[in-house]
């Protein structure tokens, strides 16, 4: 037996891993609870319409006329063709067999890397989601890292003198809360055209885009059909995390030479993925129907309104930060000079306020903080008023 030695290289432990082992210790040892801000999990729960389709799945599966065993590994039509309809409401046209359903977008900018070759380069933005990073570093691939910082607004655009075969953008972007214009995204585009090179676009948080000026799919611009693939989740847009589903979008204009990467993403789901369950299906396909859309957008204005809190105490504390406008993610530098983790430490031991270093992010998120409007409005108001109290003393 022989192990793959590019796992050796890996971090030990997982950023949120830390973060939880840092909070149970500290739980365990003074008693107090904690407000958590860190990790960028939802509170509200599965719309009423996503829940109704859910119990109507689930009657279906008790008949015989309507039970249902396995289902295509790319999805039930239903769905994909919600999702078709979806996007054409701001201009991008898709046909039902470039959408494959998946149990989320986690697992598919994984998966996706079985089609590359690990000869390939890829470029990454620093700070960055880490699944990107460590899944090349199991594949052992050459990862070239773009500085983002408050410069660029923690958005790095191409160098023509950096060649990368596979570019990992994310808009709105997790970590930063920052987000690509049109005219930006375009500069990507004609890089990738130009460099014979694939765009891994997630799309996770697109639902969260308030101005109307920035693009929600790497689609809307011309020519991305022909270097892209995107891929979204619904965990964020309808509160799926406990409930898994997303999905990737990759064109068939999209080719290697002669080969279609759309036929071999299928091939790929179609050996290694059973698809994602009926009921499970059916609850997505919901958010998608008129009043499905109207409580998904509910709940959306529920989490801009605690970005709305957040960003609120840090202009009146004077505290820079990016994101919150169009992102669920406020990204904050530290005060005072502390760095990530003494700025987490300082939150968790005075004030029981949990965030996540952005060091943890990559070297550029060092001395900078992330937080999420994904808690209760009572939590992040109470969580807002505790940090002014600290910063003012």
């Amino acid at each position: 037996m022989k192990i793959n030695e590019h796992y050796l290289e890996l971090k030990a432990n997982y950023l949120f891993s830390d973060i939880a082992r840092k909070v149970m210790e500290y739980r365990e040892k003074t008693g107090k609870d904690v407000i958590k801000m860190g990790i960028g999990d939802v509170t509200l729960p599965l719309a009423g319409e996503v829940i109704t389709a859910m119990h109507s799945a689930v009657d279906d599966m008790s008949k015989k006329e309507t039970f249902r065993g396995y289902g295509d590994e790319q999805g039930y039509g239903f769905l994909q063709n919600a999702i078709k309809d979806y996007y054409s409401g701001f201009g991008v046209k898709l046909e039902a067999d470039e959408i494959f359903i998946s149990d989320g977008a986690k697992s598919d900018l994984g998966n996706i890397l079985d089609l590359f070759s690990s000869d390939n380069t890829v470029l990454i933005p620093d700070p960055v989601y880490p699944v990107y990073v460590d899944t090349n570093i199991m594949d052992g691939r050459k990862t070239v890292f773009l500085a983002a910082d408050e410069e660029n607004g923690f958005l790095p655009l191409p160098d023509e003198d950096v060649h990368g075969d596979i570019i990992y953008i994310c808009s709105p972007n997790n970590p930063t809360g920052a987000a690509y214009s049109r005219e930006q995204l375009k500069l990507w585009v004609d890089y990738a055209l130009k460099n014979n090179a694939v765009i891994l676009f997630d799309s996770a948080y697109e639902a969260f885009i308030s101005d109307p000026s920035l693009p929600r799919s790497v689609f809307e611009i011309e020519g991305a059909e022909k270097c892209a693939i995107e891929f979204c989740s619904f965990s964020k847009t309808a509160g799926f995390t406990g409930t898994r589903c997303g999905y990737t979008v990759v064109p068939h204009a999209l080719k290697c030479g002669d080969t279609e990467l759309n036929r071999l993403w299928l091939r790929r789901q179609t050996t290694k993925f059973n698809g994602v369950c009926y009921i499970v299906q059916r609850g997505a396909a919901a958010v998608f129907t008129e009043e499905g859309q109207k409580q998904i957008s509910e709940n959306i204005g529920y989490y801009k309104e605690n970005a709305a809190i957040i960003t609120s105490a840090l202009d009146e504390l004077g505290i820079t930060y990016f994101g919150g406008k169009n992102s669920p993610y406020i990204w904050l530098k530290c005060p005072n000079g502390m760095d990530s983790w003494t700025f987490f430490d300082y939150l968790l031991e005075n004030i029981q306020v949990v965030g996540t270093p952005g060091s943890g992010f990559g070297a550029n998120g060092t001395g900078f903080f992330r937080l999420t409007s994904f808690s209760t409005h009572e939590n992040t108001a109470e969580a807002m008023r505790r940090l002014k109290a600290l910063m003012k003393k």
